[in-house]
């Protein structure tokens, strides 16, 4: 079994089609804080609830110099209608699905048992490196507020 990430770790670099189709580099957010928001899968319940709670508070992550990312292995037309179902407008939703889960894999989140990530929240401070990580329980809707403190 693989280890989540470790804090002072340099988070992976990755390539991943967002819900639009466009391809979307961590680096290319050198500069900013990046929190990877990982959700098992698109259309269920939690997950949904998860998304939508970014975005409604996107602005917020905004003041802090933080992008928001979130993630899953759907494939991307199914992040596309999700995204468009869920009304997401202000953040970008990729999709880790071929090959399937290979950055929940690179950062140490990805279950064999579910062939899905786990869901957990990953903060990625201006340099690259991780400074925070969360894994939660596969019901647990992650506290936005938790998350926001979390930022300096």
């Amino acid at each position: 079994m693989t280890e989540i990430i470790q804090l002072g770790a340099m988070a992976p670099d990755f390539t991943l089609p967002d819900q639009n189709g466009e391809m979307i580099t961590l680096s290319q957010y050198q500069g900013k804080k990046v929190l990877l928001s990982w959700h098992p899968l698109a259309w269920t319940s939690v997950c949904t609830d998860q998304m939508r709670s970014l975005d409604r508070n996107a602005d917020r992550f905004a003041q802090k110099n933080t992008v928001l990312l979130g993630l899953s292995v759907d494939p991307q037309p199914s992040k596309s209608v999700w995204a468009r179902a869920l009304s997401i407008k202000h953040f970008k939703i990729l999709s880790d699905f071929v090959p399937l889960g290979a950055v929940a894999r690179d950062y140490g989140i990805f279950s064999e048992e579910h062939g899905a990530s786990k869901r957990a929240n990953i903060l990625i401070n201006e340099a690259g490196m991780v400074i925070w990580v969360k894994k939660y329980e596969i019901h647990t809707l992650p506290d936005v507020e938790e998350v926001l403190g979390k930022m300096k």
